[in-house]
């Protein structure tokens, strides 16, 4: 009778070598994978797989994968156990929330807001385009871009939540659906989003690995940026020099200004990354041609106003409204607190929660904010439909409350003076010109940790 194998086991320090892109394995429930080969194939991009290199990802693996790909982690495992796997209470309590959640068939029932939201685009556009062509009225016009900031608002929450989980019937028409709402509407390219964005999520307030944080020169929410931090996600120094220093001095005064005109970066960041040949982008060619799609009707549609400066008004009116977006996006985490480095283990449960804030606001207001509004619940349960994360608002609550966990939950107003708050702290600190490293450790120690 043949012996049964004996189960070959390493430590997690020796797991921690396994931590580069030519040698990447992690550990899922006590068992090791080699996806050295596969992190370029990730669907989800290789920055996720290189963030927890070398580390048990349990927990952001159930987070980000349904059920049905359990099976296919069989032809990564290598043979390997992990000899001291331990779990720890709060992940144990995350995972067996999230298996209820499961089970009551939450992350399936999508209900009919994506109908709606769809409908309401049409017609906003659709009104835009016929108040340009067809009235002769400044005041017309200018509600005309108003609306168009408003699409691009709600198209932007589709493309957010289709790259999340599938809206669509199948995965083919949810691509279609995130280049329409994306590329195509917007000219912001899924491709941009979901390499910066699934970076977010894993690392959520890394200050040198999360992109959504880096925004050297013009805004610094920690004096650890006064320190020529290296981004890990960028590959590149983010130099505090003497333009850094004066920018972020007054960034608590150009907050709201630059949210205006942020959209224009997000334009730049699209053409540097799909026009970079070295970085290698699934569907690249499709993306590009929603790009075009873009810039083919949106200076058509401006070339229709009579005279530049309506057309001028019309941008500024569209990018104003869109201002809303970009500002809530920055309060769910500038004012949260922040770390260097990355999420080890199962303390990514933790990160998530000491690094996201909610906004407190009426259901009524759900679809202006998108589902975001509900930013831990979003950030622990990425893949549940935007409808249901006040359903489980509560239990998280609870979760939070249960181990000492922060659950931030502001109103609108209140975010906004915390995030305020957060910049002016650090300007102040910028300011001291005579002292290029902080040397008040106490403010650092509570505006850095909490």
């Amino acid at each position: 009778m043949a012996e049964k194998p004996t189960k070959k086991y390493i430590t997690s320090e020796e797991l921690k070598v396994h931590n580069k892109p030519e040698d990447l394995w992690i550990s899922i429930q006590g068992k090791i994978y080699d996806v050295t080969n596969w992190s370029k194939e990730h669907p989800g991009g290789d920055i996720p797989l290189l963030a927890l290199a070398g580390n048990d990802v349990t927990d952001a693996f159930i987070a980000y994968h349904p059920g049905t790909t359990w099976h296919l982690l069989d032809k990564f495992f290598n043979g390997y156990y992990l000899k001291d796997y331990q779990v720890s209470e709060m992940s144990k309590d995350y995972r067996r929330l999230h298996n209820d959640l499961s089970k009551m068939g939450l992350f399936e029932k999508k209900g009919h807001g994506v109908i709606y939201i769809f409908i309401s685009i049409f017609i906003m556009f659709t009104l835009c385009v016929l108040g340009v062509l067809y009235s002769d009225s400044m005041l017309v016009h200018l509600c005309c871009g108003a609306l168009l900031g408003m699409a691009w608002i709600q198209s932007a929450y589709l493309g957010h939540d289709s790259g999340h989980y599938q809206i669509m019937a199948t995965p083919g028409y949810n691509k279609v659906a995130q280049i329409l709402t994306g590329n195509c509407l917007t000219g912001i390219s899924m491709a941009w989003w979901k390499w910066t964005h699934n970076a977010h999520h894993i690392l959520c307030n890394s200050l040198d690995n999360d992109p959504d944080l880096q925004h050297i020169p013009v805004f610094a929410v920690s004096t650890k940026f006064f320190h020529n931090m290296t981004s890990v996600f960028y590959g590149r120094k983010m130099d505090f020099d003497p333009v850094a220093r004066f920018l972020v001095s007054y960034q608590h005064m150009t907050y709201y200004p630059v949210m205006v005109v942020a959209r224009i970066n997000l334009y730049v960041q699209t053409f540097l990354l799909l026009l970079n040949p070295n970085r290698k982008i699934i569907n690249r060619g499709l993306n590009i041609m929603g790009i075009m799609v873009f810039w083919t009707w949106y200076p058509l549609l401006v070339s229709c106003l009579p005279t530049w400066e309506e057309r001028i008004l019309f941008v500024l009116s569209s990018f104003v409204v869109t201002a809303f977006q970009h500002i809530q996006f920055t309060l769910n985490h500038f004012s949260a607190d922040v770390y260097v480095g990355q999420p080890k283990g199962n303390d990514w449960v933790e990160k998530q929660t000491f690094g996201s804030i909610d906004i407190n606001v009426a259901s009524y207001m759900d679809w202006l904010f998108g589902g975001l509004q509900f930013q831990l619940e979003h950030h622990l349960f990425p893949r549940l439909p935007r409808c249901n994360l006040r359903k489980v608002s509560p239990v998280v609550k609870d979760l939070c409350k249960k181990h000492n966990m922060p659950y931030r939950s502001l109103t609108f107003w209140e975010a906004n003076i915390s995030t305020l708050k957060t910049l002016r702290d650090a300007a102040l600190q910028a300011r001291d010109l005579t002292n290029p490293v902080p040397k008040n450790l106490l403010w650092e120690a509570v505006n850095t940790h909490g």
